[in-house]
């Protein structure tokens, strides 16, 4: 069936919320389902799935995208939609309230109720200086709380509007017809001022080395590395990301091998890099077995990216790294709506889509020496965090070791009961198998990218 992908990008994310106000990108991603002048409340969804497609709408620090793919002859639907939340959003105190509370219960579910990931939230207020940077996309709670109708009539007006956002269709539709449509839909949306600048400079130095963070949820003990790096588009980042690929990404990854199939040390080791405009952030996970010495797993890391810093990648590695850029990017142009997302993102970026088609290049001029250089230059360095996570119970542990003994009993005090052993069951009892939480990379990305 012949489909067509449109992505909304607007440039609002959660560096441009101001100390006090944070959490309000992410929160207008929920505003924009609550219903416009000519679309109900949660209509949006209706209309979309009603017609065969497919949506959502997702916030990180660079921005806040809105994205659909259907049926090739339900695009005058899709401009319909987008521009009149774009138009006349309901932004009233009942969906305020509502959507706020949406915005708190997610932050339980997804936040506060799973192991290690408020670790991860803590991660940019260690690498970070700069407010603009530290801070989450779910931002902070009490912020959302003393928000007040006008702060967030405000919010809509500065940055919804159509000199702040970049709509791409791709997809199979007549290139005229698309654009009459999008005269007819957007052309009358009225511009708004430019939005202020945002200052996302940073020092050289991360905010705070080390830290241990106390996780009630943690099922074991964990930690967290993460170094600063440099902007997205920078040699030194194209570089960085290859050198990430190495080390973490995937079962043949260097630190894979050696930790889950090597020494079998660590049940999980994952990593990831948070693209920015700005100073960026590179981050390596891991789940030590029990009984295994953190310190000792943390070293042999840290000896793995010294191995890149020194001798570099491999002529094999080279290939490889090569070999599966080339793979991503022709599996990635199969998807229209990959295609939409990516054009959205360097028009908003960059303002030139057409850098999309010279990525693989920037990413295939990469050698050997390039990774190397930048991992001796940006990793294989002092200027990291080092954050360990403790579970709670081991926590109170070791409280309880540190604290003064408390005097003997009287010896008068009765001996121990007798053991007891309960009776021989009838039957044997069914067996039941506890499921064993899976690690996955997902705490990373909810660094970056909060969706609904």
């Amino acid at each position: 069936m012949p489909v067509v992908s449109i992505a909304v990008y607007y440039d609002v994310g959660s560096r441009n919320e101001k100390e006090g106000r944070t959490g309000f990108a992410h929160l207008f991603e929920h505003m924009m389902f609550q219903g416009s002048e000519n679309v109900p409340k949660a209509a949006h969804f209706q209309y979309i799935f009603n017609a065969g497609g497919t949506m959502n709408g997702t916030t990180s620090t660079e921005r806040t995208n809105y994205f659909e793919t259907l049926p090739s002859n339900y695009l005058p639907l899709a401009f319909w939609l987008e521009s009149d939340r774009m138009r006349s959003l309901k932004v009233t105190q009942e969906n305020l309230d509502n959507q706020r509370n949406a915005v708190q219960e997610e932050k339980r579910l997804r936040y506060d109720n799973q192991p290690y990931v408020n670790a991860f939230l803590r991660m940019n207020e260690l690498i970070f200086t700069n407010p603009a940077n530290a801070h989450s996309t779910i931002g902070s709670m009490e912020d959302l709380d003393a928000a007040t109708i006008d702060d967030v009539q405000q919010f809509f007006r500065i940055y919804y509007a159509p000199n702040n956002a970049v709509l791409s269709v791709v997809g199979d539709f007549d290139r005229a017809q698309a654009r009459e449509l999008i005269e007819k839909y957007f052309g009358s949306i009225p511009a708004q001022p430019v939005p202020p600048s945002v200052d996302v400079s940073e020092k050289e130095e991360v905010a705070i080395k080390d830290e241990v963070f106390h996780d009630p949820l943690a099922p074991a003990p964990a930690f967290v590395l993460g170094w600063k790096i440099p902007a997205r588009r920078t040699p030194e980042f194209y570089a960085l990301s290859l050198g990430g690929t190495l080390l973490f990404d995937g079962d043949s990854a260097r630190l894979y091998q050696k930790l889950v199939k090597g020494d079998e040390s660590v049940v999980s080791i994952e990593g990831g890099i948070d693209e920015r405009r700005g100073p960026s952030a590179f981050y390596i996970f891991a789940l030590p077995k029990p009984g295994e010495e953190v310190a000792e797993i943390r070293e042999r890391i840290f000896a793995e990216i010294k191995s890149i810093a020194t001798d570099g990648p491999s002529d094999e590695e080279m290939e490889k790294l090569r070999n599966s850029l080339c793979n991503d990017a022709v599996r990635g142009r199969q998807s229209t709506m990959y295609r939409a997302q990516r054009l959205a993102e360097f028009a908003l970026y960059d303002s030139n889509p057409s850098l999309f088609d010279s990525e693989l290049d920037q990413y295939l001029s990469v050698t050997a020496a390039d990774i190397q250089s930048a991992v001796s230059r940006f990793i294989d360095v002092d200027n990291r965090v080092v954050l360990d996570i403790i579970p709670a119970d081991a926590a109170e542990e070791e409280a309880e070791v540190a604290a003064s003994p408390q005097p003997p009993g009287e010896p008068s005090q009765p001996s121990a009961p007798a053991p007891q052993i309960p009776e021989q069951p009838l039957s044997e009892p069914e067996t039941v198998h506890s499921e064993i939480r899976q690690i996955s990379a997902e705490p990373l990305k909810d660094l970056a990218d909060t969706q609904l």
